[in-house]
């Protein structure tokens, strides 16, 4: 459970600024903070959270000030993915997952809607090796499914449904992306995965289980766009577009493509830097993204977590805390000048 990631140097892409940050996860100098996700009230989008995962403890949950509001000391949980709204038979409206880097499947939670508190629903086992990158998706048939890449780049896909009164995991597919691969999102729209193989290229496969090991590559390294390690990935909806983001941990920026069409198209990339008394994001590993309104934010919201969250670290310096940065969307939409 050690990061293999080192500290980055400042960012390379446009210029953006951090709206807000989180408190810092409390465990310290272990690299442990990881991976985010957003939940919003589809009634009153001022009741939003933000997940985040400490690969040494457990789940958080922020408010949009980032104030921590629930901490789940469930062991080490790297990535985080959810869905909301589920109309699916045995399943709660919410679910929350996270992948268990010790037990070897996902850790399910669900969320008390009246009082946003979250609780733990069980576990599903989804054999590969080190559960690493994590993702879900609702399928044409309005199924929930679970795709979790074990660290050796080794990918299980689950359909989840409910055995008495607990979550169960039925694999469907299994197959090997290549190499150490993490991040992971599903687009529900279009039933397209995409995975990042960490070293190699960002792919796009089927989420259909008989397309098989079919792919295309997004984009392929060494490259303009990304620089290896490939982390995080996520899609931001807004309107008729889809946005998928990518984190770049090599040089801490972030890399924009519209995906709804056939052929992804390349927007630019972006980097967080110090400015509204909030330091740089740099080294960055997990990222999510949710359009339209999020709170304060109309245009939606992207959170990435800081692999340094302090300022004036350099690449030899130790890292001693780390957070989650809370970046307006309509501000990387100017930044990168998109129409």
């Amino acid at each position: 459970m050690i990061s293999d990631s080192t500290l980055v140097a400042h960012g390379t892409g446009t210029p953006v600024l951090a709206a807000a940050e989180t408190e810092a996860v409390a465990t310290r100098a272990l690299d442990s903070a990881d991976d985010p996700e957003i939940w919003v009230d589809s009634k009153d989008s001022s009741r939003a959270l933000i997940y985040a995962t400490d690969k040494k403890a457990g789940l958080y949950v922020y408010d949009l000030t980032g104030k921590q509001v629930q901490f789940l000391p469930v062991g080490p949980m790297n990535n985080v993915d959810l869905r909301s709204g589920l109309a699916i038979a045995g399943l709660p409206e919410t679910v929350i997952a996270a992948s268990d880097r010790v037990k070897g499947g996902a850790a399910l939670f669900t969320l008390d809607p009246v009082t946003l508190q979250t609780s733990f629903w069980g576990f599903a086992p989804m054999p590969t090796s080190e559960a690493y990158g994590f993702c879900m998706g609702v399928t044409k048939s309005n199924q929930l499914t679970f795709v979790m890449v074990g660290k050796n780049g080794d990918v299980t896909q689950s359909v989840i449904t409910s055995e008495n009164s607990q979550p169960k995991a039925n694999i469907v597919r299994q197959f090997a992306v290549g190499t150490q691969s993490e991040g992971c999102v599903v687009d529900d729209a279009t039933g397209r995965l995409y995975i990042a193989e960490e070293n190699v290229a960002l792919w796009q496969y089927g989420l259909d289980p008989a397309s098989g090991t079919a792919r295309t590559a997004v984009d392929t390294l060494p490259s303009q766009k990304l620089v290896a390690d490939i982390e995080g990935l996520t899609l931001l909806r807004e309107g008729p577009q889809t946005f998928l983001i990518a984190s770049s941990q090599g040089d801490s920026a972030f890399a924009v493509w519209r995906i709804e069409g056939e052929t992804p198209v390349y927007l630019g990339r972006f980097s967080v830097y110090a400015g509204n008394g909030i330091d740089a994001v740099t080294g960055t590993d997990g990222v999510a993204a949710l359009g339209g309104q999020v709170g304060p934010y109309g245009k939606g919201v992207v959170v990435m977590q800081d692999d340094s969250d302090t300022d004036g670290e350099t690449p030899a310096t130790a890292r001693q805390r780390q957070n989650f940065k809370i970046v307006d969307w309509n501000e990387i939409r100017k930044s990168l000048a998109i129409p």
